[in-house]
């Protein structure tokens, strides 16, 4: 994956701006006490992270997209591709969806800001 593209910064926790500091505090999606923190700033070029209050109630758009598309393709693989059963299907489903939720809210948010801000190289703001 090369830097300058919007699919760098959204799958490395990039800065949507420069490409060089961390959009969230941990690594990790799957950390649940601080999976939904955020830096206010870049730590390198200083881009807000939250432009204005509300900014990110645009990213539950993208969630819902990315959990349909979680639906769709797992119905598609184990409902019509393996044949499994619905109600045995549904059984796997719901906790996988639970379990996606923290990647998920954060993959949204990640896309959401790409969206609206363009990359530069880095260079002080």
């Amino acid at each position: 994956m090369r830097k300058g593209t919007k699919l760098y910064s959204i799958l490395f926790n990039k800065c949507p701006y420069c490409h060089e500091g961390d959009f969230f505090v941990t690594k990790s999606a799957f950390n649940l006490k601080k999976f939904d923190q955020m830096h206010k700033n870049c730590s390198v070029c200083g881009q807000s992270f939250e432009p204005e209050p509300g900014f990110y109630t645009g990213s539950l758009y993208i969630s819902y997209a990315l959990y349909v598309a979680w639906i769709i393709s797992t119905f598609v693989l184990f409902g019509v591709l393996l044949e499994i059963d619905v109600i045995a299907f549904l059984w796997g489903l719901i906790p996988s969806l639970i379990i996606l939720t923290p990647f998920f809210f954060r993959v949204a948010r990640r896309v959401w800001i790409n969206i609206f801000v363009k990359y530069r190289p880095y260079s002080k703001k």
